[in-house]
Parts: structure tokens; sequence; C-alpha cells
């Protein structure tokens, strides 16, 4: 058996990683590079010999190839979950068209390629992956409280010897989406480490601090700006600033929230926050008693959606121009792209401006910029003053932390022989491996940054 890593060796972004047998060769995502890792979409291996691909979920940097998968010759079955599914259509579309340029028509061509492929598969069922009439394993996905469909695989081979990928492991104690519960064997463990030397602001406390930050802006007036990423991100933000109007108290407060509108400017962000809805069994408990209590913590009446590019820039443009209080949710999350970008060209020169950094920025991206405290960045070839506040909060990053990573490694019946440690900067690789190596939690432990 043989781990090859084509993407998230030495990073965040790029996940691809092959696994060899004497049976056969299976593909676990196939994503794209971004921020300074980004480089060509072609696919630099061979493909033809691939007897599936296994997508762990729709975030872009796990499933940004695909259409240049199909081009290097890959026909071969792509498994993943019903949510995903549903997902990957829709990210690919918005991709492909923003950032490739590409016709509706050509578009619409791949997604119909890629869907004919596609095979769901429910969580916790086991699924036989073939080679002609011969087994190559059966593969099994578990939820992985990431985003909507997110999952960890198992894949067992005809030996028993099971390796698990985890894909992107989510933090514990969300209350949209449920924890995810380690699989009770792995022999070899992939997990990822993009907060492998870091640990989160509480999830009790993020809402609060959320809600600290607003009621701090208030008092400047002027917009907040909070770029987010369309699947997970954008819809914890929602569900916390639900939570916040619903239960004010203070009467001063509840009227001073009640004039705020809460716009969410992504069509694809509305989008993804559809197919949530669509699927919530998959909600964590509290997410589903709010929707028994009669609340729409997706939809409530302050949120307003944006659609059409002529609205957004006529928003844009009344924003600036009066500084009025709003709160604006659009993407993207690292401030790389889309809509977010026209919000900070206009507002980022006014003082009474707060940015709300939700999530990991990567290195190179502008998002990372403004989180290092830049004066001045270039948006557009133009150079943009940098007077607002730029706050972070990790409480809202859709990854596992340091804890929750030792967790879900510690919560494997019997130590794993080998934990490969992939999808994080080499600080975060080396940090969560001297940790498991001190903690005796496996018997060997290895980078993919030094493979």
């Amino acid at each position: 058996m043989q781990i090859i890593h084509h993407g998230a060796k030495t990073g965040v972004t790029g996940s691809c990683h092959q696994l060899t047998t004497e049976s056969g060769k299976l593909l676990i995502d196939c994503g794209t590079f971004q921020g300074e890792e980004e480089r060509a979409l072609d696919v630099e291996f061979d493909v033809h010999d691939i007897d599936a691909l296994i997508l762990t979920h729709a975030h872009i940097d796990h499933i940004g190839r695909l259409p240049w998968l199909l081009a290097a010759g890959f026909s071969s079955p792509i498994y993943c979950t019903f949510a995903t599914a549903k997902l990957v259509p829709m990210m690919l579309d918005d991709s492909l068209g923003l950032q490739q340029g590409l016709k509706r028509k050509d578009r619409q061509r791949i997604l119909k390629l890629i869907e004919a492929l596609t095979i769901p598969v429910d969580y916790g069922s086991w699924h036989s992956v073939n080679h002609q009439s011969q087994l190559v394993a059966d593969i099994r996905f578990q939820p992985a409280g990431h985003i909507l469909g997110s999952a960890f695989v198992e894949v067992k081979f005809p030996s028993k010897e099971v390796i698990v990928f985890s894909g992107d492991l989510g933090p514990n104690n969300t209350p949209l989406l449920p924890d995810p519960k380690p699989p009770e064997r792995a022999d070899v463990l992939v997990i990822e480490s993009t907060y492998g030397d870091g640990v989160h602001e509480s999830i009790e406390r993020r809402a609060q601090r959320l809600k600290a930050l607003i009621d701090r802006s208030l008092l400047d007036g002027g917009v907040i700006l909070i770029p987010a990423f369309s699947v997970g991100r954008t819809q914890e933000l929602l569900f916390d600033i639900e939570a916040i109007i619903a239960t004010q108290l203070d009467e001063f407060e509840k009227r001073e929230w009640s004039k705020i509108p809460v716009i969410l400017d992504s069509p694809m962000a509305a989008k993804v926050t559809d197919r949530y809805r669509e699927f919530k069994t998959l909600w964590g408990k509290e997410a589903k008693t709010r929707l028994e209590t009669g609340r729409h913590p997706l939809a409530f009446e302050q949120c307003i959606t944006i659609d059409s590019h002529r609205d957004h820039q006529a928003l844009v443009n009344r924003l600036k121009q009066t500084g009025e209080p709003a709160i604006v949710v659009a993407a993207s999350g690292m401030c790389n792209g889309g809509r977010i970008l026209n919000y900070l060209k206009a507002l980022l020169p006014d003082a009474r401006t707060d940015v709300i950094l939700a999530g990991y920025q990567a290195r190179g991206t502008l998002g990372r910029k403004l989180q290092r405290g830049k004066k001045q960045v270039e948006i557009d070839h133009q150079l943009i003053d940098v007077n607002a506040h730029v706050h972070t909060m990790s409480g809202y990053s859709a990854h596992a932390d340091q804890n929750d990573l030792l967790q879900f490694i510690r919560g494997i019946k019997e130590s794993p022989r080998e934990v490969r440690i992939v999808h994080g900067d080499f600080d975060a690789q080396q940090a969560l491996a001297n940790r498991i190596v001190q903690a005796n939690l496996a018997q060997t432990v290895s980078l993919a940054a030094e493979i």
C-alpha cells in the first residue's frame, strides 16, 4: 500500500491523495491550489488506471480540479455523500464561471459529465469499489462536522486493514452540525492539520464576541463587513446573528438591533443556504431544537439577500455615501475574489468600517494582509488605504483546532499504526506531530511536507 500526496502536502489547499494497492488505485479529492500555493490547474499524474474518486466535501480546494481530471482522461465513478453531490455542481459552476470565464454552455457540458459519474452514498453504509470484477476496497463515509455533507472516509481492504482519510474535520460543539465521531479503527490515519498549532476561541463564546464587536461598531455607525465562504461559514454566522436578535432582553439593544439590515450578498451562499435547509436532517441537536420552537435560523426577517450584480453595486455605492449601519456577509472568505472586494475597496478607507475575519486566511491572500495589519492594500490594481478596524475571530473556523484533532485521534479504540499529517503549513504539521508523539497516540507519525 502506498499513499502519494498530489496536493495539501506543504499547505492547506489543493487536497489530492492517491492510494495505491495491489488490487487498484483510489483518489481522495482533487482540489485547486489557492493563495501563495496557486499553480496551474493541469493534472500532472496518470489518471487512466484510477478506479474511483472519493470526495470528502464540496469546498473548491477539494473539488476544483475535477474538470481537469476529466480532461486528463478520468472516467471512473465519483463517490460522495448525497449533500455533497448536490453542492458540487453549484460550486464548480460558480468557480468555472467566475474564475475561468467559461460560458454557461461549456460549464453545463462539464457538469453533466461529472453528474453522470457521481454515485451518492449514505453516511454509515459500506460501498464496494471494484476493479473490473476484483474488489479494490470497501468505503464508508462518516460525518466530519466541517460543512454540509462533509465526511471522513474509511477505506477497508480485503485484508481487513483500514485507512482513514479525515478530509477536513469540523470543531466540536458547533450548534449547526453534529460533532465528528472518531472511527472505531484506523490502521493508518491521514489527518488534516490546518490548525494543528493553534486553539480556537471557544464556540460557546463566539456569539458573545460577535455581539460585542457589532455593539461597538454601532456606536461609531458604519458598515460591518464579514468575508465568508459560501459553504459553512456563512450559515454559521447567520445562525448566530439570528440567535442574537431572537434572544435580546434589553429593550434599547432590541430596538437598535432591529434596525440593522443583515445583508447576504452572495448568490452562491444564498443557494447553498437553501441546500442547508433542504438537508435539515443533517443538522445538529441545537439547530433542530430552534426549528421545533418555530424559529428560522437561516431565514429570519432581517436577513436580506442581494442577487443581481446591479443591486450589489447600487448597495456598495449607497453604503459608501451614507455610512449607514449594516452587517454585510459576502464571499470570498479570504478576500481573494468575489463581491467582498467591491465592499472592501469602497469602505476600507472609512474609519467607521469594521471588518471581521471569521476564518483561516491563507498565505498570499488579501485577507492575510488585512489580518497582518497592512495599512495599504492593492485591490483591482488600485492602492487602497486601510483605516477600517480589522478583527479576527477563530471561533468561526470550520476546522478542528489542535485539541479537537487530538481528541479525534484519542477516540480511536486502538492506536493507529501510523498517523500521516497533511493539509497544513509546515509549522502546523510539526506542532500536531509533536503533540501526537508526546501523548503516544500512534506508533509512527509522519509529515506529508517531509515526504
